[in-house]
């Protein structure tokens, strides 16, 4: 046998024909460009500004505002600086949001449901309710619910009262306000403890019936450990809570909790438009789950409320989370519409008046969106956590 020679060795391949070092190659060629566009265009700015002698930087956020908002989470009045408005548009764009989240999801799953049942009218109903909600923008549902339904109602004098405690008209809903009390640290442990029993129950029926087979009635007993436990506490702690009512003075009412009517009509508008779509998201998650499923789960003697929350809508989340995850993050930049109609959210207190009275477009702006992506992808971390957490586990 010939014995191989030096010149009859193949020579290495050369790097630039490797498929990895090409990839690493020209992404960082990308990013370069990336950074360098950058750069290229906040360069540009600056010097264009400094030219027109338009100031720079966050100073403004330390001046005084100067104006009123007519609602806020956190204390606020006009002699607090523009940073405070900041927070007081994030606070209330935050809250609009939840609210949409939780309303959505709740109607959304109950007319999604609806829509497959075996009752013909219930069925029409809530497929009348789908179509006609989300084929109709969201803005002029926004100005629907706060012209001509809210801008309808009494003025204060002729409120409609409900129980001496809840009164509404056209100028919000006003409730009663909870002052806590000292002693109330009583409560607040006790509605931990409830938590946490409820949680560990939870866990001990779940393992109860995987070694048995025997259901456990986790949603009765978890309702009266959450209820009794804290009264417990409430009653062991000397009944530590009073209430601020409202009362009419003058004009308007004083005391308790004023919901204003721009944040009614766009939690109602928001919560109703983006609960048609995840009606529609529900259907289809439960239509992808296998009738074999259903079929078996009958074969059990499981009764359909079982068998819709055991076996079909377990299977169906699968489905539903990433459709629903968009449908959130729609729901919370579509927030920013509450400009339209005088809802004091982030765009309208601080891309609004804010950059009208400090002239900081760069920066007001730049700011606004930087909340607007850290909400988007906290809300993404969050479902894509839950979704990994519902998943099928490979073996």
């Amino acid at each position: 046998m010939k014995k191989p020679t030096i010149d009859s060795i193949p020579a290495a391949p050369k790097p630039w024909y490797d498929p990895r070092v090409r990839s690493i190659f020209f992404q960082f060629i990308a990013i370069a460009l990336v950074f360098w566009g950058g750069w290229t265009l906040v360069d540009n700015t600056l010097s264009n500004m400094e030219s027109r002698g338009i100031s720079t930087g966050f100073g403004f956020l330390g001046e005084t505002a100067g104006f009123g908002i007519i609602m806020s989470l956190v204390p606020y009045d006009s002699t607090m600086t523009y940073g405070r408005t900041f927070v007081v548009g994030l606070t209330n764009t935050l809250l609009v949001s939840a609210m949409g989240i939780v309303a959505a999801t709740i109607i959304g799953f109950i007319v999604g449901v609806a829509r497959l049942s075996s009752n013909w009218l219930v069925a029409k109903l809530a497929l009348t309710y789908i179509e006609i909600i989300r084929n109709i923008p969201l803005l002029l549902q926004i100005f629907f619910w706060y012209f001509a339904v809210l801008g309808s109602l009494p003025a204060p004098r002729q409120s409609i009262e409900v129980g001496g405690v809840l009164f509404l008209n056209g100028r919000g809903l006003y409730l009663p306000e909870p002052i806590l009390q000292d002693g109330f640290g009583v409560v607040w442990a006790s509605i931990i403890l409830a938590i946490a029993a409820v949680t560990g129950l939870r866990i001990w029926a779940k393992r109860r019936q995987l070694a048995t087979g025997q259901l456990f009635p986790m949603f009765r007993v978890g309702v009266a450990i959450l209820v009794i436990v804290p009264l417990l506490g409430y009653m062991a702690g000397g009944a530590p809570l009073e209430w601020d009512m409202p009362e009419l003075r003058g004009f308007n009412f004083g005391g308790g909790i004023a919901i204003i009517p721009e944040l009614a009509a766009l939690w109602v508008a928001l919560s109703l438009y983006t609960a048609s779509f995840i009606a529609e998201i529900v259907r289809s998650g439960i239509v992808a789950v296998s009738k074999g499923q259903t079929e078996a789960a009958k074969a059990l003697g499981l009764p359909n409320g079982l068998t819709l929350r055991l076996v079909v809508i377990p299977q169906a989340m699968r489905v539903i989370i990433p459709p629903l995850t968009s449908q959130y993050l729609n729901l919370a930049k579509n927030s920013s519409l509450a400009t339209a109609i005088g809802y004091p959210d982030l765009v309208a207190v601080f891309m609004g008046t804010t950059l009208n009275q400090t002239g900081q477009a760069v920066e007001v702006v730049a700011i606004t969106m930087a909340v607007y992506l850290t909400i988007s992808l906290s809300i993404s971390l969050f479902m894509n956590i839950y979704n990994r957490a519902v998943a099928i586990k490979e073996r």
